[in-house]
């Protein structure tokens, strides 16, 4: 037998349609619309212009100059870019992001994308003989993982306002002794949960089980948790380049926790893989957050079309949940959404859709550039 009786439990991710017969607007992966900071070019084509050795060598195994300055960057911002404020070269905390304490470069494990963190933190964290709790309906590589690694999953139902259960979720939690994790804000609802009530849910949650908040789209209006490991030894804060900081393409992903968490982290990926970021990302990511204003500008810009379009849709009829990402989730009434997708796909336009029973009427839609979600709205029209 040439394969592994493992291998028949596999049911892969499927990434958001990629384009290859024409060229389409992509607003089905929930990438950032804006290209990077012209500093992070700059960075990168120096640095392989005037170090050209260095791609022939192995690079920071630890990535630690990146880790200082990711811990900077969530200083100076308070983990939501949206709501940072931006006065020349300073930048602050809204009010209400303001971390009581100093993120240090031990508190940050960096990984390739935050897929490969969170395969390593399941690994980590997740027991094959116990379940862990997970919302029904959020980001669709935690199930992969769960088979990955055969770990038993207990998927909870969201309520009808599209709201993580988070009673049903805790106690299901307790009966298991396995562990919870969501994404907050959710995907694909959008929906997110106040600081304060993330709180309340660890307040209730046995402290000897780990607790994981995925904030892979908090940068665009969600209410970070960072401020709450001053709190909680057993939470674990996912984060990622790929959404708010326009690095989809350059897999960046890195998690926030106490050091003893993150130690535990960095022996499973020294099992694996010792040297997971390539040389020319830790120089990315390093420039990335040094012009955290670049990234503040471009959240705000994403946020502030996001919201327009939001109301667009609710004038033209459709049930839009009001988000906190860089997406949006909405359906019409009449329409299934495998043929909303259809006729936005022929209008030249990539927008996701689920076949996943629950959602299949939804669509979910990334947010553009203002240019490409008026060549949207032209589509949407014609429906």
């Amino acid at each position: 037998m040439l394969i592994s009786e493992r291998m028949n439990g596999l049911n892969p991710y499927v990434p958001g349609e990629q384009p290859k017969d024409r060229p389409y607007i992509k607003l089905n992966a929930n990438e950032n619309p804006y290209p990077p900071s012209k500093k992070v070019i700059k960075a990168v084509n120096k640095f392989i212009k005037k170090n050209p050795e260095k791609l022939g060598l192995y690079p920071d195994p630890d990535s630690i100059e990146l880790h200082e300055e990711i811990a900077d960057m969530l200083n100076k911002t308070g983990g939501c870019l949206c709501r940072a404020k931006v006065s020349g070269k300073s930048i602050e905390p809204a009010a209400e992001d303001k971390i009581p304490f100093t993120v240090t470069k031990d508190m940050i494990y960096t990984g390739n994308g935050s897929d490969e963190v969170l395969s390593f933190v399941f690994y980590a964290f997740f027991s094959s003989n116990k379940k862990f709790v997970m919302p029904e309906h959020t980001y669709s590589f935690y199930p992969v993982y769960a088979g990955f690694y055969n770990i038993p999953m207990d998927r909870i139902p969201l309520k009808k306002d599209w709201t993580l259960d988070t009673e049903s979720m805790l106690s299901h939690a307790s009966e298991n002794a396995g562990g919870i994790i969501f994404a907050n804000p959710n995907a694909p609802t959008g929906l997110g949960l106040t600081r304060n009530q993330v709180r309340e849910m660890l307040q209730k949650a046995s402290k000897d089980e780990i607790f994981i908040v995925d904030e892979a789209y908090c940068d665009f209006g969600g209410e970070s948790c960072i401020p709450l490991l001053a709190e909680f030894s057993n939470l674990v804060i996912v984060r990622t380049f790929s959404k708010s900081l326009c690095g989809a393409g350059m897999r960046l992903g890195f998690i926030v926790s106490n050091p003893e968490l993150i130690n535990t982290v960095t022996t499973v990926k020294n099992s694996v893989n010792h040297f997971p970021l390539d040389a020319v990302s830790q120089v990315a990511g390093k420039e990335a957050c040094r012009d955290a204003a670049y990234y503040c500008d471009c959240a705000k810009k994403v946020a502030e079309t996001r919201d327009d379009f939001y109301n667009f849709l609710v004038q033209k009829g459709f049930y839009a949940i009001p988000s906190q990402t860089n997406f949006i989730f909405a359906k019409k009434e009449g329409f299934a959404g495998e043929q909303i997708y259809r006729k936005i796909k022929e209008e030249g336009i990539l927008i996701r859709h689920f076949k996943t029973p629950g959602i299949d009427d939804f669509v979910r839609i990334t947010v553009g550039t203002p240019e490409q979600m008026a060549k949207l709205k032209e589509a949407i029209n014609k429906l």
